[in-house]
């Protein structure tokens, strides 16, 4: 697995400006996105509503990564992003059109969407980051690029705010589908301009489309999937304890938006600045191995408060907090990890791991809730999502020591 070449690292500079332009187009739309399918869906189902179809989406997103795995084979990784990104905005505008069409449905299938497509075309801009950046200049260049992508994010979030009550809520998802366009030709400007990372020779691309068999041969691959499980019991029990008061607190649709807007903004400014400089700061002179273990340790302090003194800003806080360190030093760490390792585990593992394993813990946390809440052995409320979020955030932290130990074991000889 091992197999990386000195040529893989040429021309880094120019691939993380196209990359990070990129990026910040994606993450652009996703904010129209994001907050409009909570709404929406909100709207048409209720607060009591967001575990079910959180519950529904892995299949999904199974199925979406499937197809991107036989794309990837059959085609190879540039045109399997073409592909997979004008599919991605084809599909938002379906729903917007059946929305105004007052299909209920649709709603439904937009949330499934939004879950799906941002985290699949951003796996993909990072496999291809890895796949050009060495280790030295990953350590350097990750933060300032995440820092590019969320500059995108602060100005849709900002334009969801000023515009959702004067243009209306479904009208924000055609900004969100446009927002694609360029992101992908900036992507496809990286691949013509930076070169196409081409497979290892070997490689078990048309037998194994998912790279499953890559988990049995790497325990570290075993580890970073449990751990993006984990911390996304944190995302979504943070996320659902902020979305129920928030309902709760501002039940209109357009104001509640506005709102959303300028929570997002606030978030993505909080991420810019821990992009720009933590990030760098803390790859560069503290230990690998140290980041990894305060991240989940910020985490804990974050949800220990929110459980501990209940409201929407606590809330609100500990999801700002948990998505923050996701946007920044989690994600810069991270992609470290892949770095050294094959072709098939940047384009095929990393997309389970990053896509399927986020989306999978998200879908998996939220069916848990809603049949225990069916069978009335709990009753939803914020307090416990809290409770939950701890408790995710102290296995977060007691699976670090390992996967340290693991990238060590894979840093020292080969696979």
């Amino acid at each position: 697995m091992l197999s990386r070449k000195a040529t893989d690292s040429r021309r880094p500079i120019p691939t993380a400006v196209l990359i990070g332009l990129s990026a910040a187009f994606l993450f652009c739309g996703y904010e129209f996105i994001r907050s409009t399918a909570n709404t929406l869906f909100k709207q048409n189902y209720g607060k009591e509503g967001l575990p079910y179809v959180m519950a529904a989406m892995p299949l999904g997103v199974l199925l979406m990564l499937y197809g991107y795995g036989r794309c990837l084979s059959r085609f190879g990784p540039r045109r399997t992003l073409l592909i997979t990104s004008l599919l991605s905005g084809a599909a938002i505008f379906i729903c917007y059109a059946l929305i105004r069409a007052e299909v209920r449905l649709a709603s439904a299938v937009l949330y499934i969407v939004r879950e799906a497509y941002v985290v699949l075309i951003t796996e993909q801009l990072w496999s291809y980051l890895n796949s050009r950046l060495s280790t030295e200049r990953a350590r350097t260049l990750n933060g300032p690029i995440c820092a590019v992508g969320s500059i995108g994010a602060i100005l849709g979030a900002e334009a969801l705010a000023a515009w959702s009550q004067s243009l209306g809520t479904a009208t924000m998802l055609i900004f969100g589908s446009a927002a694609i366009l360029p992101a992908v030709f900036f992507a496809m400007l990286a691949y013509r301009f930076c070169g196409e990372p081409p497979p290892e020779a070997n490689v078990e691309q048309r037998s194994d489309t998912l790279g499953v068999r890559l988990f049995a041969r790497n325990g570290m691959l075993l580890l970073l999937l449990l751990i993006v499980i984990t911390t996304q019991v944190i995302s979504s029990v943070t996320d659902l304890a902020f979305q129920g008061k928030l309902q709760d607190a501002i039940p209109n649709a357009d104001e509640q938006n506005a709102y959303s807007g300028r929570f997002f903004s606030a978030l993505n400014q909080y991420a810019l600045v821990a992009q720009l400089v933590l990030t760098p700061l803390l790859l560069r002179f503290l230990p690998h191995w140290l980041v990894l273990v305060l991240l989940p340790l910020a985490n804990v302090a974050a949800c220990v408060y929110s459980w501990a003194a209940p409201s929407l800003f606590s809330y609100g806080l500990a999801y700002q907090t948990f998505k923050v360190i996701d946007y920044s030093v989690f994600r810069g760490a991270k992609e470290l990890l892949y770095i050294p390792l094959s072709f098939d585990v940047r384009f095929r593992a990393k997309e389970l791991i990053d896509v399927w394993g986020y989306r999978f813990s998200k879908g998996a946390t939220s069916a848990s809730i809603a049949l225990l809440s069916y069978l009335q052995w709990i009753v939803q409320s914020a307090a416990l999502f809290s409770g939950i979020g701890t408790a995710a955030a102290f296995v977060w932290l007691a699976l670090t020591p390992l996967l340290v130990k693991r990238s060590g074991e894979n840093s020292s000889h080969k696979n």
